[in-house]
């Protein structure tokens, strides 16, 4: 099994949420706003879960999914 550290996590989280936002921007060129809404909301939440590693701050039902 590999361990994986929390900077490998906080990157690809962070990596995650950018690659979610450039999916947004093709939803919303075609007028997609429902889905792009939807992926806005993911892209907030692999950042905000990146972000709570990173300043080490433990918040259960943000689990490492």
């Amino acid at each position: 099994m590999t361990e994986y550290k929390p900077e490998d996590y906080i990157k690809y989280r962070f990596g995650r949420a950018l690659e979610t936002i450039e999916e947004v921007k093709t939803h919303i060129d075609n007028k997609f706003w429902n889905t792009a809404i939807n992926r806005l909301y993911y892209a907030c939440f692999y950042a905000v879960g990146a972000l709570l590693v990173q300043q080490k701050i433990e918040a259960p039902s943000l689990a490492r999914v």
